[in-house]
């Protein structure tokens, strides 16, 4: 199944764009010290919104074997040559999936140890009850899920916009019904919102900043010229991640949800 998508155009340069980037960087570790945490050697995770398989291959490194979903071929394609140059290719399974569908996947459903979601896939996802439904019936019961989702309050972006005068860049997450974006409409649920939506069939167990004190993906010029100061304000988020009101601040929000027994 082939399916074009607005991330197919991203593909080539998302790594240099996104993943090998100072914030970028220090985003994606943020994340995987969680993932850590959650996944053990041996455990078997369904991963959507793979991207180019970055994290697919962390977690492989550390021997957890990851179902590898994206609904863009082209990221797939990037994804599975990640995965045979790392050598992994026996612990990564590439598959295409979209997530609105994760319900009807053609395999049926498989019970997996863990989930993973990074770096706002579920942003896309207008329906999130559906979503939260479809992957239920792939995890066991006790299974973490953790989502990293683009939330709508991010006081970096209001100045940040501000100060080039671009007020509806500053504010486009508060925008009713989502933003425009490539064709799509990008929703930015709140903490709670993204909670309601996976209960009952999941128990929220943490949430944590990705991005409050750091700034947005867009500063990486601001990053390289105050190399210092981002690893200042990394080293701060990360003690102080868990607190409120930084999640509900933050560019990112990481949620660690449960998967709750039927």
């Amino acid at each position: 199944m082939k399916q074009a998508t607005p991330f197919d155009s991203m593909a080539a340069d998302y790594d240099q764009a996104f993943t090998d980037t100072l914030i970028g960087a220090r985003m994606r570790q943020a994340v995987w010290r969680r993932l850590d945490a959650a996944f053990c050697p041996g455990a078997h995770v369904l991963e959507l919104n793979c991207g180019t398989g970055e994290d697919a291959v962390y977690l492989a490194r550390r021997g957890v074997h990851v179902l590898a979903t994206d609904i863009s071929s082209a990221m797939l394609a990037a994804a599975r040559a990640k995965v045979e140059r790392a050598g992994l290719h026996e612990l990564v399974q590439v598959e295409q999936l979209d997530i609105t569908r994760l319900a009807e996947h053609a395999a049926g459903p498989r019970h997996f140890d863990g989930a993973l979601s990074n770096f706002g896939g579920l942003n896309c996802v207008a329906d999130l009850a559906a979503a939260a439904r479809g992957l239920a019936a792939h995890l066991r019961p006790g299974a973490p899920a953790l989502l990293c989702v683009m939330g709508p309050l991010v006081p970096w972006e209001w100045a940040w916009y501000l100060w080039r005068r671009q007020p509806r860049k500053a504010f486009r997450r508060l925008r009713p019904g989502g933003t425009p974006w490539r064709g799509l409409s990008i929703h930015y649920p709140t903490v709670g919102a993204l909670r309601r939506a996976f209960a009952p069939a999941f128990r929220l167990r943490r949430v944590s900043a990705v991005g409050a004190l750091l700034p947005p993906s867009y500063a990486e010029g601001w990053a390289r010229r105050h190399p210092r100061a981002l690893a200042l304000l990394a080293a701060c988020e990360r003690r102080i991640e868990v607190l409120p009101p930084l999640p509900w601040l933050a560019d990112h929000y990481l949620v660690e949800l449960e998967r709750v027994e039927p």
